[in-house]
């Protein structure tokens, strides 16, 4: 379990493919601290760490994941979001993120508003019920709040904090971004549509 609240970016270093699985070294601050059989979410897509040398640290995709996220996209030297699992007695400075992305969306526009910035960004229509104005979502890993909601878009704005300790700021008009809606609205959806006396 995540909070989406980024704590380093790192650097893909290596990138090798093995079957249907792609293996990638990660180099970042906080590598050599972590452990094998880690969980470490990495632009929001939790993968487990299979081994730690030399400031980096080796997590390998299977083709399931490859199809919902954009990693398919990372080449060497890509930007990445690192956030390790939230601790027991840890704060939710963000939300409650499990680094299970559930879909792509794409940046249709970027706005620089002098002193922030804001994404429109437009996803599948298909999971529309689970974006609601002024709700949590997590991109690439970061815990935001959305409005100017749509049918199959929204917006987030970026403060500048934000936007310069994050590969936010490398996402521009047709980047692909990982999406993972608020798990809260999950469980509320599944449990209406089990239950036909409860849609409107």
């Amino acid at each position: 379990m995540f909070t989406g609240i980024v704590e380093a970016t790192g650097r893909i270093k290596e990138i090798t493919h093995n079957g249907t699985n792609s293996t990638f070294w990660v180099e970042s601050p906080l590598s050599p601290e972590f452990k094998i059989d880690q969980s470490v979410s990495h632009s929001g897509v939790c993968l487990t760490v299979e081994e730690v040398k030399d400031g980096m640290h080796r997590v390998t995709a299977i083709s399931e994941t490859l199809e919902k996220t954009n990693l398919n996209n990372w080449v060497s030297n890509s930007i990445v979001n690192i956030e390790r699992c939230l601790p027991f007695n840890g704060r939710l400075d963000g939300h409650f993120v499990q680094g299970h992305v559930d879909t792509t969306g794409t940046c249709v526009a970027k706005t620089d508003k002098q002193g922030s910035w804001e994404f429109d960004i437009e996803f599948p229509r298909e999971f529309a019920a689970l974006v609601i104005e002024k709700g949590s979502i997590s991109l690439n890993g970061i815990s935001l709040t959305v409005f100017n909601v749509k049918e199959n878009r929204f917006t987030v704005a970026i403060i500048p904090y934000t936007y310069t300790h994050t590969d936010i700021c490398d996402v521009k008009t047709g980047s692909v971004v990982n999406l993972e809606f608020d798990i809260l609205g999950k469980y509320i959806q599944r449990h209406i549509s089990l239950n036909p006396a409860l849609k409107p």
